[in-house]
């Protein structure tokens, strides 16, 4: 099942998810000898995250905004990452998101580099929000934590180098 909210997906595109949908899990279903279904996709667009897995739910939430953007190497990066979270799920139960069963299923049976976050840029983030730079990228804050940077009620540290997010100078 597919749901589309706001941005439409053209329907050309929601075909090259699925396929590569449908491909990513008869090669790990091969591979592991299991039977996984096809999860449920649901487009969305927020922020910079590419994709999220619901794991309970069997369900895998794609960015509109980077997919329409990005397209073929949005789908070859992110859907067998997600995937490969479902995977290691029904496999294992809950285990550390990025640990070395994700990075197992991601190397050993799906090809590909495990890498943590992709680096694909929004437009749309970077003419609304406000850049932000830390040791390793650039981050896109919104207006309110903007302010509150600005008025010394909040520091912002990156998840990826642990520096304090600085006003980015052009």
């Amino acid at each position: 099942m597919i749901q589309n909210n706001h941005r439409r997906v053209p329907i050309a595109l929601q075909q090259q998810v699925m396929q590569c949908v449908n491909e990513t899990i008869n090669l790990a279903n091969q591979k592991l000898n299991q039977s996984f279904p096809i999860p449920q996709i649901i487009y969305r667009h927020k922020g910079s995250v590419g994709g999220t897995a619901h794991l309970t739910e069997w369900i895998i939430k794609l960015n509109t905004q980077l997919l329409i953007e990005h397209q073929k190497p949005f789908i070859d990066e992110v859907i067998p990452h997600e995937l490969a979270h479902l995977f290691v799920f029904a496999l294992y139960g809950r285990v550390k998101p990025h640990g070395q069963e994700w990075q197992s299923i991601m190397c050993d049976i799906l090809g590909k580099v495990p890498k943590r976050t992709h680096q694909f840029t929004n437009s749309m983030l970077e003419k609304t929000r406000i850049p932000y730079q830390c040791g390793c990228q650039t981050h896109y804050l919104t207006k309110i934590r903007h302010q509150k940077i600005q008025q010394k009620k909040l520091e912002y540290i990156c998840k990826r180098c642990n520096n304090s997010l600085k006003l980015h100078n052009n």
